[in-house]
C-alpha cells in the first residue's frame, strides 16, 4: 500500500499535468483568436480579390443626378505614346474596369492600381511601399486583350467628354443583335493619325459632326446611356447602381470603318 506522502505526490503531479494541460488549451485558443484577428484585418484592409463581389444595394448619391462641369485632365490608360484622358468628371465616376474583346481592339495600359488583384500580391505590394497613381481599376473578364474596352461607370445621363485632342471622324448607330443603341463616336488622334479611338454606351451630343475639332476633357461630345434594361453589365459588380457606363476602344485606322 502506498504511503501517504506518495499519494500526496501523485496528486500534486496529476494537478500539475492538469493545470499545464488548460494553459496548453488556453495558448491555442487565443493564437486561434490572434490569427483569426490578423486575416479580418488584412481583408478588410486589402479586400479579398474575388472578381465576384457582392455589390452593395444602396442608391448611388444624389449628387450623381445633379448637372457637373468636364474633368480633370487625367490620364487612365494608355496605348504606346497616346494618352486617353478620363472622358467623365472624376465626382460622378462609379468605378473603372477593363474586358477582353475579340474584334480587333488594342490592349491598353492601365494607368493606375488593379484593385481586384489577389489578396497576397496586394499585401506584399503594400508592405513594399509600392503603389500607383492613377485610378483604381477592375478586370471584368472576357475574350481577347483582358485591357481592351475600357470601362468608365457613370450614371445614365452623365456628360461625355472627348478622351483625346483630334478629330471626329465618325459618328453612327451602335448595334447590338440588330438593335440601334444609342451611337458609336470614332475620334482620330492628333498625336497618333493611323489609331482611332472608338467610344460607345452613349447619346452623341446634337452638335456634334463628323470633321469636328476635339479637345480631351474639354470637348463635350455625348452623354451615358442606360443598359441596364439590355445587357447584364459587369460593372455592375462593384458599383451601387446598374453598372452603366462609357466604352472606349482603340483601333488601328486600317482596320476599322468610320464615317
Amino acid at each position: 500500500m502506498p504511503s501517504r506522502k506518495a499519494v500526496e505526490q501523485a496528486r500534486r503531479a496529476q494537478r500539475r499535468r492538469a493545470a499545464g494541460q488548460h494553459r496548453a488549451r488556453r495558448i491555442a485558443v487565443l493564437v486561434l483568436a490572434s490569427a483569426a484577428v490578423s486575416v479580418t484585418l488584412l481583408l478588410t484592409a486589402f479586400g479579398t480579390g474575388s472578381p465576384s463581389r457582392t455589390p452593395s444595394t444602396a442608391p448611388a448619391p444624389a449628387e450623381r443626378l445633379l448637372p457637373t462641369g468636364p474633368p480633370r485632365p487625367q490620364v487612365v490608360a494608355l496605348y504606346g505614346s497616346l494618352q486617353l484622358q478620363v472622358p467623365i468628371s472624376q465626382t460622378r465616376i462609379t468605378a473603372v474596369g477593363y474586358h477582353g474583346v475579340d474584334t480587333g481592339a488594342l490592349a491598353l495600359e492601365p494607368v493606375g492600381e488593379r484593385a481586384n488583384k489577389g489578396l497576397f500580391a496586394r499585401l506584399v505590394r503594400r508592405l513594399s511601399g509600392g503603389s500607383e497613381a492613377g485610378l483604381a481599376w477592375y478586370r471584368l473578364g472576357g475574350d481577347g486583350p483582358e485591357t481592351a474596352v475600357l470601362n468608365v461607370g457613370a450614371a445614365p445621363g452623365t456628360d461625355v467628354y472627348a478622351p483625346v485632342d483630334g478629330v471626329v471622324v465618325g459618328i453612327s448607330d451602335y448595334v447590338i443583335s440588330g438593335r440601334r443603341l444609342g451611337s458609336r463616336i470614332d475620334v482620330q488622334p492628333a498625336s497618333e493619325p493611323s489609331l482611332v479611338v472608338s467610344l460607345t454606351h452613349l447619346h452623341s451630343d446634337p452638335a456634334l459632326t463628323v470633321g469636328a475639332t476635339v479637345t480631351a476633357s474639354t470637348s463635350k461630345i455625348g452623354t451615358v446611356l442606360d443598359f441596364s434594361r439590355v445587357e447584364r453589365q459587369a460593372l455592375a459588380r462593384y458599383t451601387q447602381d446598374a453598372g452603366n457606363h462609357v466604352s472606349l476602344e482603340v483601333h488601328n485606322a486600317a482596320t476599322i470603318a468610320v464615317q
